[in-house]
């Protein structure tokens, strides 16, 4: 099935409800054609209000615009504006057979029956879900009623592909094995989507790009694994995954560099004034005391199956906590060296309120933003 690819672009988009509470601070934004764009943040960060915008369920502020492929479409309800849809529940009607789900919003167009066959058949194989034309959802997998959910939401050709929260309801281990077969969907789609979630390996293993929002804000917007390795913000960096924070003093500031159990760090050049800096778990080296290298003490010892983490205390640090190999012999009250490679480092800063949100262009190691 050949799907229409068109771009979508919000401009200038904000939302004050009735009773003067700000839902969406102005917003730009700029989805590619084809493109899957995860809209990511906590609870009512805005994300959800983004998505009812686009799609004509929420009018926005005066002065905002939204385009697709170019059209303008700010003032057309949400049945003209051609986008399809995918709720969290999925929304099937349980009277009706998977074809008739599917070839519903066909069939209230007044599309002939031979024609809503033939599309229905090409939907069916698309989402592999041939055998199962005469069941109902109640008979049906989470999995499976997913499909049906999307083959009913591309049926009617829709120009944009929304999703909000599709798999919030699931178990984690069910989630898991369906957001890589959401994922490969709807690449087989070839659809402009914009897929709402507060799950951060659900975006970066569905979406092509991340649009990262706190407070009804866009604050970075790129690539998962470049939004990972190179938050512009610390919110991005601590929502994106864990940290640990470091502290440096107001000597260490001034030298340029990090303290971190007696051994000394070169701080890059982007952070070199800041006075906290942020490291991953799994970015803190953990060996035998040696050259170079800082000393601490490990805490606590915690096997996660996959890892081990260690709670180490460092001479003028808080708590850390470090991620090493599985197989790791370190055992509570042990003395380890541990090393940071400077890239690794993050900024703990937040911009100031009203800045544009970073694009994906950061750089993937700090230092080259001093260049």
């Amino acid at each position: 099935m050949e799907l229409e690819r068109i771009p979508v672009d919000v401009l200038g988009v904000a939302k004050t409800y009735a009773d003067g509470t700000r839902g969406l601070q102005p917003t730009t934004l700029h989805v590619e054609p084809g493109e899957v764009l995860a809209l990511l943040g906590p609870s009512g960060c805005g994300k959800t209000t983004l998505l009812r915008l686009i799609a004509g369920l929420e009018s926005p502020d005066a002065g905002g615009r939204i385009l697709f492929g170019g059209q303008e479409v700010t003032q057309r309800p949400v049945e003209q504006r051609g986008v399809g849809m995918v709720f969290q529940s999925y929304a099937l009607f349980p009277q009706m057979t998977v074809e008739a789900n599917i070839g519903y919003g066909l069939r209230i167009r007044g599309v002939a029956a031979a024609e809503e066959r033939r599309q229905v058949g090409e939907l069916i194989e698309l989402t592999r879900l041939g055998g199962l034309e005469k069941k109902r959802p109640a008979e049906l997998s989470g999995g499976q009623r997913q499909r049906v959910a999307l083959a009913r939401a591309v049926a009617v050709r829709p120009r944009v592909l929304l999703l909000d929260e599709p798999l919030a309801a699931l178990d984690a281990k069910l989630k898991e094995s369906l957001r890589d077969e959401l994922a490969e969907l709807l690449r087989r789609l070839h659809i402009t989507a914009i897929h709402v979630t507060h799950d951060q390996q659900e975006a970066m293993a569905i979406a092509d790009r991340l649009a990262v929002m706190s407070a009804g804000r866009i604050v970075q917007i790129g690539h998962g694994e470049t939004l990972y390795r190179s938050p512009q913000h610390s919110f991005v960096a601590e929502f994106l995954g864990r940290v640990n924070r470091l502290e440096r003093t107001p000597e260490a500031v001034r030298q340029g560099v990090l303290h971190i159990g007696g051994a000394c760090i070169d701080c890059p050049m982007a952070w070199r004034d800041h006075d906290a800096l942020l490291v991953r778990p799994e970015d803190i080296e953990v060996g035998p005391p040696q050259a170079g290298w800082g000393e601490a003490r490990v805490e606590q010892r915690t096997f996660l199956g996959d890892r081990v983490q260690l709670r180490l205390r460092a001479e003028g640090q808080p708590p850390l906590v470090a991620d090493v190999g599985r197989d790791s012999a370190f055992r509570a009250g042990d003395s380890v060296g541990i090393r940071i490679e400077p890239a690794r480092l993050m900024s703990a800063a937040r911009p100031p309120e009203g800045a544009r949100p970073a694009a994906e262009v950061a750089p993937m190691n700090p230092q080259e933003s001093a260049a």
